[in-house]
Order: structure tokens, then sequence, then C-alpha cells
């Protein structure tokens, strides 16, 4: 059971220092069991019974990627758990440990980084149980930077690639899609003044009429056991759905050389059960909202969908205009999805 006490409010980064810093965090973090080596020394020690592992890495900085304003310190330990145990899983491999590294200002609290390593600890506990934190760093910035790799084990399989794809095959989604869209909409659109800035009363107010599309944005929970399902089942290609469905489907068909023909009723609000709970989710948002981390994988026709993978095309061979996305057998237009350095606004909060 865990233990650890939360730092007195006036304790910063600042007026502790790194050493009595880390032995705060520590305690909280998630152990990994395929740690020889862990938490203490230069560098952990993984074991890898397969001989081979899966990494990856993401980086949440405040401003383009999260705001204080309207993220607990919980949920960004999650988010940042989540977002890289998604990748993992797109590869058809199972997360067994992750390490972490995290710059902020002196002026920090101490129960800020507390909060986002129990929010570490709980995501790899619902999400990917017996992964944990081996490692990381710390270090001192003008802005809170969360910096996460992601390992993972593929035992024995060969890793799901996003240039697999074949004509002939289904198109399969698993997760939901548009939910997470709708939260960040409704956080810029309601949770902030007249002037742009995040209000705390109206944060409260979305948070309570919206949890469902606020839990996908700050709390995304990706189907992650699908993504070694899939692979046992045989999918041919798969890739995390981080940047909407429209613009990943595209980065899978130039991997995979083919064709994505989407069914829009498959895709649509009403196809993927969101209307009536959540019928604000609009046929925009499913397509081209960003960070579902829902997995979209293809399988060879016929086929049986393993977990929660649904229906939703399929794979045609290319034409005369290349590798593309068609919506209902028509080119659909691509663009849209997260672009940090089109989308920022350059605010923090």
């Amino acid at each position: 059971m865990h233990t650890a006490r939360h730092s007195p409010a006036s304790d910063t980064l600042g007026s502790l220092g790194e050493t009595e810093v880390l032995a705060r965090i520590f305690p909280r973090l998630p152990h990994a069991d395929a740690a020889l080596l862990g938490l203490g020394d230069d560098a952990a020690v993984l074991s890898a019974p397969d001989g081979r592992y899966v990494v990856t890495t993401d980086t949440m900085v405040h401003g383009p990627d999260f705001r204080l304003a309207w993220s607990t310190p919980v949920e960004l330990g999650w988010k940042a758990a989540a977002t890289n145990l998604s990748d993992v899983a797109a590869m058809g491999a199972r997360a067994t440990a992750l390490v972490v590294a995290i710059v902020a200002p002196a002026d920090t609290r101490v129960a800020t980084l507390e909060g986002i390593a129990d929010g570490l600890r709980e995501a790899c506990a619902e999400l990917a149980p017996g992964c944990g934190v081996v490692g990381g760093d710390l270090s001192v910035s003008d802005t809170l930077v969360i910096a996460v790799t992601a390992f993972g084990d593929l035992e024995g399989r060969d890793p799901v690639r996003r240039s697999g794809a074949r004509a002939g095959d289904l198109v399969a989604v698993s997760g939901a899609l548009g939910l997470a869209a709708r939260g960040i909409e409704l956080l810029f659109a309601d949770a902030v003044d007249e002037h742009g800035h995040p209000d705390a009363d109206r944060v409260a107010a979305v948070r309570h009429a919206h949890g469902a599309e606020l839990a996908a944005q700050l709390t995304p929970r990706p189907p992650l056991g699908d993504g070694v399902l899939a692979a046992l089942a045989g999918a041919t290609a798969m890739l995390d759905v981080s940047d909407g469905l429209a613009l990943d489907a595209r980065r899978l068909a130039l991997a995979s050389g083919v064709v994505l023909d989407l069914d829009a009723v498959a895709i649509g609000v009403a196809g993927l059960g969101l209307e009536g709970e959540h019928g604000e989710v609009t046929g925009e948002q499913v397509l081209r909202g960003g960070e579902d981390h829902a997995l979209l994988a293809t399988f060879p026709a016929g086929a049986e969908l393993p977990g929660g993978f649904r229906p939703i095309g399929h794979v045609r061979a290319v034409g005369a205009s290349g590798p593309e996305v068609r919506l209902d057998g028509v080119p659909y237009e691509t663009r849209g999805g997260w672009d940090p350095y089109e989308d920022w606004n350059g605010r923090r909060g």
C-alpha cells in the first residue's frame, strides 16, 4: 500500500534541492517487474527475455501540450504515462518500464511533483500492471516539461509496423474517437474568461458538466491490451491515433503504399455509439480530433477482430493519385490533427 506523505504547501523545489525532492518522489513511483536494478544507481538494468525491446519517447511542455490551469498534477502524470504506453501497445508489445525526466521552475511546489509521481503510479497500475519507473532526471527551467521514455516487451512476436497493410485488408479501430477533441474544445471555449485566460470557476463548471469528454482529454485510457491482442490476431499494420484519425490513417497509408478507404457510417457519431450519451461529438472531431490514443490497425480479410476492435473501412490498392485516405471512396483531405508548430497560441495558463 502506498503510504508516502504529502509535502507541506510551502516546500518548493528551490527550497529543498534535488536530493531531498527525489527522496520525496521515489517512494511514490511504481516498481517495474522487469527491473533487475531500478531507482538509485546511475542507470537501470532491465530484463529482456525476448532479446529485443520496443522503445519510444514523448515530451509534454506547459503551454502547447497542457495547461496547469485545468490539469491537476496527478492528471499530468497519468497522461504522460498513458501517451507513451499507447505507443508501445501500437507495436504489439507489452509495456515494461518508464524513464521520466522533469524540468521545472524552482518555485514549483514539491507537492506538484509528488502529484505527477502519483499519476504515473496510478496509470501504470490501471493500464499496464507490472510497468514502472526505473529512472530519470530532474532539473530546473522556467517552463514545466515532462519527458517520458517507455520500454516494451515483444514476447517473441514480430513488431506490428505501419508498413504492413495490403490491399484487401480490413481497417479497424479500438477506442473512442472524438471525445478528447471535444474535451479540449470545451476547455478553450467555456473554461476561459473574456480575455482568453483560464478561469478556475469556469474550469470547475466544465468538469462538472462534461466529465467524460474531459476525462478523455486529461486522463486518457488507451486500449493497451488490444495492442497485444491485435498482434496475436495477425494485424498487418497498426499505430496509435494521437494526431487525429484522418491524419494518422494517412501516415499508415503512406508507410504501406496503399489506400485506406474509410466508411462514413462506421466512423460517424452514431456508428461509434456516441450519439445520446455524448451526442455533441461531431464527425469533424472524430476525423480530425487528436489525442484519442485509440489503436488503428489493419487485419487480413475475414479475420476475427480481437478485443474492442471494430471495422471502419478497407484497404485498397493505390491508384494514379498514390497512397491516400478516402471516405466512402472519395479522396479525403487529411489536413488537421495536432501540430504544435501551427496550433499553439503561445500561451501557457
